[in-house]
């Protein structure tokens, strides 16, 4: 029986190399670095990495952003956050190929961010990412998280 990949606190990690895109390498294969996990960030310093992120085409690294912000934050904005990360998974699902989990990831990220219209936070541009991610004609490289 194989024992599971586990990290220094015991918690279940795999181990495995990953490629720009997030999928799961060969041992010993060589990988892109992961985005390390539970750093504390401001939103402005998640906004900024996230979008440098998506700007060198690692939307699985931005989600991962997004997810420790959603995993850390206020019990308000923890569904602004999650939202982010679906649209950041989507691209990730898209830039993989999976055009209908894609379609499927940004819809869901869209329906989780327009309860922030009203009052975007943070300068998110929310209006301009829920049309974006909508617009099946959009091609889905990187979003300008911010308004300019």
């Amino acid at each position: 029986m194989n024992e599971r990949d586990r990290d220094a606190a015991g918690r279940a990690r795999n181990a495995r190399p990953r490629d720009g895109l997030g999928r799961p390498l060969p041992y010993g294969a060589p990988g892109v670095p992961r985005q390390p996990e539970g750093i504390v960030r401001t939103p402005a310093q998640t906004l900024d990495e996230a979008q440098r992120l998506l700007a060198v085409g690692q939307p699985f690294h931005a989600h991962e952003v997004f997810e420790d912000a959603w995993k850390a934050g206020e019990r308000p904005e923890r569904g602004l956050w999650k939202a982010l990360a679906q649209l950041a998974v989507g691209l990730t699902h898209e830039a993989r190929g999976n055009s209908k989990g894609a379609a499927a990831l940004l819809a869901r990220g869209a329906d989780g961010l327009e309860p922030y219209a009203v009052s975007p936070p943070h300068g998110i541009d929310v209006a301009g990412l829920v049309r974006w991610a909508r617009d099946p004609r959009t091609p889905h490289p990187c979003p300008r998280l911010r308004v300019p």
